[in-house]
């Protein structure tokens, strides 16, 4: 048995706290305004009707409604529908 640790045990044991990125809202879902639909790094999805983009690419409702998920012009894009619409 070793006596004294390996030479590069004691320069391990980091590691990075988890993100939490994804969708968390899916298609046909309901939502309130406020709530966040996808969590992203990069524009992955893009904001469509009813929808924002925060500073962090997160993608969020601005009314209340169904979620829905579409292309648009080759980009894939996120929607609110309202009741009313």
């Amino acid at each position: 048995m070793a006596h004294k640790k390996g030479q590069s045990s004691t320069r391990n044991g980091r590691d990075s706290n988890p993100q939490f990125l994804g969708v968390k809202k899916y298609g046909g879902e309901a939502v309130i305004c406020g709530n966040i639909i996808v969590r992203q790094r990069g524009t992955h999805f893009h904001p469509g009707k009813n929808v924002r983009r925060g500073n962090d690419d997160t993608i969020y409702a601005i009314a209340d409604g169904k979620v829905l998920f579409h292309k648009l012009r080759g980009r894939r894009t996120i929607s609110v529908e309202t009741p009313a619409s």
